[in-house]
C-alpha cells in the first residue's frame, strides 16, 4: 500500500508587482536568456503551470487538485543549491529534497530524475520560465514550467506562458489552482505534518513510472491508486 502511495505521489511531484508588456513572437518567446546568479534563485518559488510531453501528465496533475512550491538554499559549494519541494494533494503534504547545480547557464538535476534546464524570456518580472530536457526511466521528455514568487500571476502573464508552450509544440499546460492552499513552510510551522519521499525514489521507481506513462495507462492507473489510498491516508493522519 505505502509503495503504491510513494509512486503515485512521486508522479505528481514530477508533474508560481510590476508588469512589462508580454511578448508574442515565437522567436522571442523561445529565446534562451542568461540564468540569474545563484543568489537570485534562492528562496521560495510557487508552481503556476506546467506542460510536459509525458502522456497523461496534465490530466493527472489536474485530477490531484495539487499545489506545489519549491525552496532553494545555498549549499557550501559555490554553484550548488539544496532544493526542497512541497506538494499538497488530497489535503495531505509531501516533500522531497534534492540538489541542483547551476553552471554554464544551465540548471542540472540528477535526482529524483536527470534533467538539464535553462530559462526562457518572460515579461513577468518575478517569474521563471524553465525549459527542461528530462531523462526519466528509459525515456526522454521535454517540459516547460512557470514559477513565480507570487501565488498567482496576471491573466496577461499566464497567456504569455501559454503562447510559449504553443511555440515549443508542447501539450496544453496544466494550471495549478492556488486556492486549494499550499503546504506550510516546515521551517515556520513546527507542527506541520508532511510525508518525506526523499529516500523512496530510486531507479526502479522511475523506470516503473515511465513504463506506466508509455503504456498510456497513467491516468487510469494512478486515479485508481489515489482512490484507494486517499481515504486510508486521511484516516492514518487523523489517528
Amino acid at each position: 500500500m505505502m509503495e503504491s502511495l510513494h509512486v503515485a505521489v512521486a508522479v505528481l511531484s514530477l508533474l508560481s508587482l510590476g508588469q512589462t508588456a508580454p511578448t508574442t513572437n515565437c522567436e522571442s518567446l523561445t529565446q534562451q536568456i542568461q540564468m540569474p546568479g545563484r543568489d537570485q534563485l534562492l528562496g521560495r518559488w510557487n508552481y503556476i503551470a506546467e506542460s510536459t510531453d509525458m502522456r497523461g501528465s496534465k490530466e493527472l496533475l489536474e485530477m490531484s487538485r495539487g499545489t506545489v512550491w519549491l525552496n532553494y538554499v545555498a549549499a557550501t559549494e559555490e554553484n550548488i543549491m539544496i532544493g526542497s519541494m512541497h506538494l499538497k494533494t488530497f489535503g495531505l503534504c509531501f516533500s522531497m529534497t534534492f540538489k541542483s547545480t547551476l553552471e554554464n547557464n544551465t540548471l542540472t538535476l540528477t535526482y529524483p530524475y536527470s534533467s538539464t534546464g535553462f530559462h526562457l524570456k518572460t515579461g513577468c518580472p518575478d517569474c521563471l520560465v524553465m525549459y527542461s530536457n528530462i531523462t526519466f526511466g528509459r525515456s526522454s521528455y521535454r517540459g516547460v514550467q512557470l514559477l513565480s514568487r507570487r501565488q498567482k500571476v496576471s491573466a496577461a502573464e499566464l497567456e504569455e506562458y501559454k503562447k510559449q508552450v504553443e511555440c515549443l509544440h508542447l501539450p496544453e499546460a496544466a494550471i495549478l489552482n492556488s486556492e486549494q492552499g499550499f503546504c506550510p513552510d516546515p521551517s515556520l510551522s513546527k507542527d506541520s505534518k508532511s510525508f518525506d519521499l526523499t529516500s523512496f525514489m530510486g531507479a526502479d521507481d522511475t523506470t516503473m513510472i515511465d513504463e506506466i506513462f508509455q503504456s498510456g495507462a497513467a491516468v487510469k492507473t494512478f486515479s485508481e491508486v489515489f482512490s484507494q489510498l486517499s481515504s486510508a491516508l486521511v484516516e492514518a493522519v487523523n489517528n
